[in-house]
C-alpha cells in the first residue's frame, strides 16, 4: 500500500524529532514546534506516523517519548521528489529551487552531483 505524502504538520514533527538527540518527550516536541499547535494536535500527528512506521515510541512513567524509526534524508528527499513530480515545467522548478541556495548548500549540491555515476544515476 503506498503512503500518502506528509503534510506539513507531519513534516514539522518529523524535523523536529530527528533534531532531537534521542528520544523525545511529547511536551518537549510540542515546544519546539512553530505556530503553536494545540498539544491535542501534536498527539494527532505523532498517532498517524507512528502508524505510518515513521517513529518509535516508548512509555517512560507516565508519557511517551519517540525517535525516528526511518531515514530522515529518504523522508525529506521523497517529499522533494513528490513535489517535482507535480510540477508542469520540472526544469523551471529545479532552476527556481538552486537559486534560492546559499553559497554553501549549492556547494554541497555540486559534491552530489559530481558524484553521481556518468549513466545519470541517482535513485528514482
Amino acid at each position: 500500500m503506498a503512503r500518502r505524502p506528509l503534510g506539513r504538520l507531519e513534516a514539522e514533527v518529523l524535523a523536529v524529532v530527528a533534531a532531537a538527540d534521542s528520544f523525545i518527550s511529547t511536551v518537549d516536541l510540542w515546544e519546539r514546534m512553530d505556530g503553536a499547535p494545540t498539544r491535542s494536535t501534536v498527539n494527532t500527528i505523532l498517532n498517524r506516523l507512528l502508524d505510518k512506521g515513521m517513529l518509535q515510541r516508548i512509555r517512560v512513567g507516565r508519557q511517551y517519548e519517540y525517535r525516528l524509526a526511518v531515514d530522515e534524508a529518504d523522508v525529506v528527499a521523497g517529499r522533494m521528489h513528490e513535489h517535482l513530480r507535480l510540477a508542469s515545467d520540472q526544469q523551471y522548478v529545479l532552476s527556481r529551487f538552486v537559486e534560492t541556495l546559499s553559497g554553501e548548500q549549492a556547494r554541497m549540491l555540486r559534491v552530489v552531483l559530481d558524484d553521481l555515476p556518468s549513466a545519470g544515476g541517482g535513485r528514482s
